[in-house]
């Protein structure tokens, strides 16, 4: 046939998402840690600060056993009035460097967020028009709003949480130990299976969290093209309002299944490992009574109590480095969408090849062009748009006017 043929410029809708494999996940989490990597002076500063205020956190319950086993029985006011000034302290200092904490590890996020979101926004202005052409503009912008949005929570406080959680959970730990082994070890008896626990419900909710996102994002585009000013004129001129309706119905309700999903994937385990922590001490007291009945003289009432204010302060940080492990998992979901973009080639290479100076006018010649394997869209068109005037296409829908305007 003669003229130009183009067969390749658009395709149809993208095809639906397949979740990442293992490999591309393990390469995308590489990928993450760099973005923090400018801010490097902060992070550092954030990490002191935690590790400084989970260890004289720990401090609290020692001074606590002295106040019981020595100060009160022995009527020593001097050392009680210094122990309670001490206890007094400690949660006042470890307040302020928990604000001071926040603020920095909040900069931090918001920072890394910004970056992310200006990456995303240049690499797309630098893709050829044909992504545009076969990608709808609801999932362009679902991308940069929703899916760079979902993951606020965690550049911005879930790193330093997950940092102040472990070091607060190793101190406690080490304080425990050093006030009873023997009452360290029965409590932490059952942290190994809530792990593997956790795990598992981890990439169930990273899977369901992609859907959502898949779903959020046809939503947006549903909303985009019908919507939109060309949208309301081609529904109302072709008599297709209910079945507009009708799809955006069938996608919301989609939605707001995916949504109930998420949140209940793994509250069933969240809720048995809660009741679990609530019932411990009550358990610490019966054993810590059995091993005293059995001639054990190691443990007083200010060890043991003082136990089970650590034992409380330790249930918090578990569950929530139990809980991170699912929001994790979800983030990541939303990171492989977002690399997904970054990833796509940039196949036209600005300054690769040095053109004349156009002339100003616009001509088609025996041009054929379809999409894919369609049938062919244009078939051996040809018109002039000469330089300073204005051309007007006009035709039926699907008679290749918009084809003909990206071409």
């Amino acid at each position: 046939m003669p003229g130009r043929r183009f067969e390749s410029f658009a395709s149809a809708p993208d095809a639906p998402e397949r979740p990442a494999d293992p490999a591309v996940r393990k390469a995308n989490l590489r990928r993450i840690f760099p973005l923090f990597r400018p801010y490097r002076a902060r992070l550092s500063a954030v990490c002191a600060l935690i590790v400084f205020s989970a260890a004289i956190g720990v401090i609290s319950p020692f001074l606590l056993r002295q106040v019981l086993d020595v100060a009160i029985p022995e009527d020593n006011v001097r050392l009680l009035t210094a122990l309670v000034a001490g206890m007094i302290a400690i949660p006042i200092v470890t307040g302020v460097i928990g604000v001071w904490q926040t603020l920095l590890s909040n900069q931090v996020g918001q920072n890394v967020m910004h970056d992310l979101r200006t990456k995303v926004y240049r690499h797309l202005q630098r893709l050829s028009l044909a992504f545009f052409t076969r990608t709808r503009t609801g999932d362009v912008q679902s991308r940069i709003a929703n899916d760079i949005g979902g993951i606020e929570t965690v550049v911005t406080s879930t790193a330093t949480s997950v940092l102040a959680n472990v070091t607060t959970v190793i101190a406690t730990v080490v304080a425990m130990v050093l006030l009873d082994w023997r009452l360290a070890a029965f409590a932490l008896v059952l942290l190994p299976l809530f792990v593997l626990l956790t795990k598992r419900v981890g990439a169930q909710r990273k899977k369901v969290t992609a859907e959502r996102q898949a779903s959020l994002a046809d939503v947006s585009s549903i909303v985009q093209e019908s919507l939109s000013v060309s949208g309301i004129l081609l529904g109302k001129t072709m008599g297709r309002t209910d079945d507009l309706a009708v799809r955006f119905e069938t996608e919301s309700a989609r939605l707001a299944e995916l949504e109930v999903r998420s949140r209940m994937t793994g509250r069933w385990m969240m809720a048995a490992i809660q009741t679990t922590f609530a019932v411990m001490p009550a358990l610490v007291y019966w054993f810590a009574g059995w091993t005293i009945a059995n001639g054990s003289e190691t443990i007083t009432i200010g060890t043991l109590v003082a136990f089970t204010t650590l034992q409380t302060r330790l249930f918090f940080p578990i569950g929530s480095l139990l809980n991170v492990q699912i929001e994790v998992q979800s983030s990541l979901a939303l990171f492989d969408r977002i690399f997904e973009y970054l990833d796509h080639e940039i196949d036209i290479v600005e300054g690769t090849q040095t053109l004349e100076a156009p002339r100003g006018e616009v001509e088609l010649a025996g041009v054929w062009f379809r999409y894919d394997d369609a049938a062919w869209t244009l078939q051996d068109v040809s018109f002039a748009v000469p330089a300073g005037t204005k051309t007007a296409l006009v035709g039926e829908t699907g008679s290749g006017k918009t084809t003909s305007a990206y071409l």
